[in-house]
């Protein structure tokens, strides 16, 4: 994650248009209530965690959490979430599961500490794209798919 500490400070002129852009998209497709509350796993700067809800946001990047306001965020990685089982109503993944070490153990705990919703932006161009995509379909049942430009959004629900 140093890559991350070192653009920290330009993270939002590089990238802050095209994740508020995948934020919108989010936002029009999952219906949330005040009182939900929503994990944002890879939660950087805090540009995805823009929700009308309770979020808590996870990233591994110092400099990236040093750059974000929200109050509820803490420097963990996705593939141990410090969290107990069912515990998000929501949880989302904007751009992030490329960058796990490994995407099935980060993907089983997306699953495990979430309830019902789940959202997944992946990068077309990520080489693990197809990895990804895959344990998605293996661990959620995809409601809906939408291509967004330089990302593929996944809406799934957990899979009984």
């Amino acid at each position: 994650m140093e890559y991350y500490s070192k653009i920290a400070e330009g993270y939002e002129e590089l990238h802050g248009s095209e994740q508020k852009s995948k934020l919108e998209i989010i936002k029009k497709h999952i219906k949330l209530k005040k009182e939900d509350l929503l994990l944002d796993v890879g939660c950087g700067t805090g540009i995805s965690s823009n929700f009308n809800c309770k979020v808590i946001g996870i990233d591994p990047s110092e400099g990236l959490l040093k750059k974000n306001k929200n109050k509820n965020k803490i420097l963990a990685i996705g593939e141990n979430l410090p969290f107990p089982d069912n515990k998000f109503d929501v949880v989302v993944s904007m751009t992030s599961l490329h960058n796990f070490q490994d995407i099935k153990k980060g993907i089983l705990e997306i699953q495990r500490v979430g309830r019902e919703t789940f959202v997944f932006s992946i990068l077309k161009k990520a080489n693990s794209f197809e990895i990804i995509e895959e344990e998605i379909k293996n661990n959620f049942l995809i409601k809906k798919r939408i291509d967004s430009d330089k990302d593929i959004i996944f809406f799934c629900n957990r899979k009984d």
